[in-house]
């Protein structure tokens, strides 16, 4: 399948239940008291991880930075800690959760090259427990590189895609403006994490506000990209806002930045170079969350779709440049201060669907004192969500009124 259909593919079956709410329907559970990440000598690592009951699993490497990924359907981790795992054990980190309805994730930060040397599931007959074994043996990292990557059925565990061509029709005052809301990380990925908060559930707060605010306000459809605290790719919720029919992509952040002081909402548009060295880190930090998921959509292109969707862009552009110049003013009017340099650009994948309007708003920094006291303010996030509104509507007329014109 070429990239474009890719970049089209429409998964919105399974994804319908996760914009609705994700309930945990997890088939096993994990026993940590029977699990284990522990060394096996010579810089190897030993695997235990007992299960209620065998699940379908696989087992692969990622590299930049180099880790080990298990994914199960389903297992519910039961609170489980990296500290209940990891026993001095040849790895940094390891975090587990749902990665996708229906699918768990585990993921090992490795602190040096590392190959599967033996992977298995040993099935009790007696009770049906199982205990998934994997034992890594020390690698170079010519040979790990080389070896790294996501398995042939990189949509494993999805529905058959279909193929959608672009949308290039703009809308009419006519109907409702469908706003996709995209609060960032979840599940696997907390995001920034400050004081005991994380950026993932700060976002989604903030963004089933936005969405209760939207509706009640009448003349916007509004759909999630996740509902709950579970991990989406970066490619899933841009198919989620394409088979929703979006008008506009708001996909909504509170980073950190540990290097100086910024402060203050930002609004984001998609470019191919950074506005400055902060925007360049904060599109890395939130492209590794893909990475981590290991979908990466770098590099996909191939000559004609990159064309196909440029010629797509080259209408798209100026209508997420107005967008994001109108969300500036709203939020400003709102909450007052905003950034010292409140609009900015990035190449942020999740605002490169060529034929949607999309912006990334920061609406603060968790690393900021002040910024991460409004964000668990219920009156600042009321304001930010009315400013948001008010720029929403003020630019669906305008874009509507120029489509009126472009017609004539």
């Amino acid at each position: 399948m070429s990239s474009i259909a890719r970049l089209l593919v429409v998964i919105f079956g399974l994804w319908a239940v996760a914009a609705q709410g994700q309930e945990m329907s997890a088939l096993a559970r994990l026993d940590a008291s029977r699990s284990f990440i522990t060394d096996a000598g010579r810089g190897g690592v030993a695997i235990d991880l007992h299960i209620t009951q065998a699940v379908p699993y696989r087992v692969f490497t990622l590299d930049n930075p180099r880790r080990l990924v298990v994914d199960f359907r389903e297992v519910n981790w039961g609170g489980v800690s990296a500290d209940n795992l990891l026993s001095g054990v040849n790895a940094s980190d390891v975090r587990f959760g749902l990665f996708r309805p229906g699918w768990s994730r585990m993921v090992v930060d490795l602190a040096s090259p590392m190959a599967v040397q033996a992977a298995g599931m040993l099935t009790d007959p007696n009770d049906g427990e199982a205990t998934v074994q994997l034992r890594l043996v020390a690698s170079d990292a010519e040979a790990f590189a080389t070896k790294a990557g996501v398995p042939q059925s990189a949509g494993w565990g999805l529905p058959k895609p279909a193929d959608l061509p672009l949308r290039t029709k703009r809308r009419s005052l006519d109907g409702p403006l469908i706003v996709v809301l995209d609060p960032g990380h979840g599940g696997i990925d907390p995001g920034a994490e400050q004081g005991g908060e994380t950026e993932a559930q700060l976002i989604l707060t903030f963004a089933r506000e936005l969405k209760e605010v939207l509706t009640r306000a009448g003349g916007f459809t509004v759909v999630m990209t996740r509902n709950e605290d579970i991990f989406v790719p970066l490619e899933m919720r841009v198919s989620i806002a394409r088979a929703a029919g979006a008008d506009v992509f708001l996909s909504l952040h509170a980073d950190a930045l540990i290097e100086g002081q910024a402060a203050g909402a930002t609004v984001y548009t998609l470019s191919q170079t950074a506005s400055d060295a902060a925007s360049q880190t904060l599109a890395e930090r939130h492209e590794r969350s893909d990475l981590l998921a290991g979908i990466d959509l770098a590099n996909q292109d191939d000559v004609i779709a990159g064309v196909l969707m440029d010629l797509a862009r080259r209408q798209t552009a100026p209508r997420a440049d107005a967008l994001a110049d109108q969300l500036v003013i709203g939020i400003k009017q709102a909450v007052g201060k905003m950034h010292k340099r409140p609009r900015q650009s990035a190449g942020f994948s999740v605002l490169k669907a060529p034929d949607i309007p999309s912006v990334l708003i920061e609406l603060g920094f968790v690393s900021n004192p002040k910024d991460l006291k409004n964000l668990k303010s219920p009156i600042w996030r009321a304001l930010a969500a009315e400013g948001i509104r008010a720029a929403l509507s003020a630019w669906a007329a305008a874009d509507a009124a120029e489509a009126q014109v472009l017609r004539q």
